[in-house]
Order: C-alpha cells, then structure tokens, then sequence
C-alpha cells in the first residue's frame, strides 16, 4: 500500500491530519483570517483545513498544494454542497517547488514542516507566498519532556531536531516572527487523533481481509500504535499564528 493510500484510510474519521479538534481548528482559523482573505495550504492533504475556512469564512478564496490527490474528490464535493466550490483549488504538485500567481494572505502549514527540512525552512518557503502583511499558521511538533535517546532517534529527523515549547517560540522569534496566537494541543486531542489514526486502519484492514494490502495496513496500525504509546505525553504538538516581526 503507497503512503498516500494508507494516510487517507488513517484519516478517515479525523481528516484534519494533526492533533487538533475540530474546536481548536475553528479557533486557530478564527483567529488567522481576515474578510477576503487568500489562503495557501501548502502541503494540504485532503484539503481538510481550506474546507473549514471556507465554511467560516464566505469570502475567503483557497488554494491547496499536495503531491498527492487522495482525498480531493471529497473535499470538492463538500465544497460543491456547500457553495464553495468556485472559491477553492486543489493543484497536485510539490509544495517546495510550487508558485502561486498572487500572493497570499495566510499560508498553511500544519504537519508538513518536514517536506521542507523542518520548522525554519517551512517558514522560509511560506514568505515567499506571503503578502506584506500576512499571517502563517504554521503546527510542529516539539518536545513536552526531554526524551530518551532511543525515543528521540525513532521520532527526530537527523537534520530537523525538536526543541522543547520555549525554545520552538524563540527560534521563531528570531527568525523575524511575532506569535499572534498559538494552540498547544491537549492529552485528550493526542488521543483521539492517534486513536482515530490507528483505529480508522485497522478498521479497513478487518473490514477488507480478502483484500492484499489489508495485513499490511493493520500492521502498519500496530506499529504506529507502539510508536504512539511510546511517544504518548512526551512529544507535543503546537500551532502557531505567525506575523512578521516589522
């Protein structure tokens, strides 16, 4: 089973690819756009978080970049029900190498710093889309308590490592960005993310045993479980509002 294929079955009952609920979402955004606001999603899964703030906001246009397409159809056609559907554009292609044709007024990345080399270079890719006075919403993972060496080699990128919550806010900080607003996600949103990620698979793979790809999907389920558990109150999750620093 490709990666993208399992995301999307992992995803099923918690689209929003992130440990946030949909309350928090809705804050986040809130929080994030102005009236006629363009946004940019910049390695935007299904589509999930343009679709909220589409639904939020009448007057916001979206435009999401994925290398994958699983999960478009959905989001189109819960645009289309809504009547959002000429306000949003979905575009298959490499986020790190994608222009757009007009700047943006808040640019999206939530779980996809480490297509970009990490939280710093995330947020260099996102000011080259962003106008002068625009916001980034921007969600990273950090580290609630020091881990174990094992932990933190099974978790960490080699070149993209976590700092703890102070110093994730002070890199930015020096980077030439003002947090705005910012949402730690709780015990209780890890759990249900994870447990809807693991859960949502092996759903499939027991609903589908005939099917070749379903021993595979549920051991993939199982190990994520493990790594979870292991990681469970030790990793953290935040998402910031970013605005530039003058």
């Amino acid at each position: 089973m490709d990666r993208q294929t399992l995301s999307a079955l992992a995803h099923a009952d918690h689209p929003i690819a992130a440990p946030l609920s949909e309350a928090s979402v809705a804050e986040v955004l809130d929080r994030a756009l102005r009236p006629d606001a363009h946004v940019l999603d910049l390695g935007c899964g299904e589509g999930a978080w343009l679709l909220r703030a589409l639904e939020v906001r009448p007057d916001v246009t979206a435009v999401g970049v994925d290398l994958s397409d699983k999960g478009f159809g959905r989001t189109r056609a819960a645009a289309a029900r809504s009547g959002a559907a000429d306000r949003l554009d979905l575009v298959v292609a490499d986020a790190t190498q994608y222009r757009g044709d007009r700047p943006a007024d808040v640019v999206l990345s939530v779980g996809s710093a480490h297509a970009f080399g990490g939280l710093l270079p995330t947020l260099a890719a996102a000011r080259t889309h962003l106008a002068d006075t625009g916001t980034v919403v921007i969600g990273d993972g950090f580290w609630e308590r020091e881990p174990g060496p094992d932990l933190r080699a099974e978790i960490e990128a080699p070149d993209q490592p976590y700092a703890d919550l102070a110093g994730t806010i002070a890199a930015v900080s020096a980077d030439g960005w003002t947090p705005v607003y910012g949402h730690v996600s709780t015990i209780e949103e890890w759990d249900d993310y994870e447990f809807s990620w693991t859960g949502s698979l092996a759903r499939w793979a027991l609903d589908h045993p005939d099917d070749p790809d379903a021993k595979h999907a549920l051991e993939a389920s199982a190990e994520h479980r493990d790594m979870w558990l292991g990681y469970r109150g030790v990793l953290g999750f935040v998402t910031l509002v970013l605005r530039r620093t003058g």
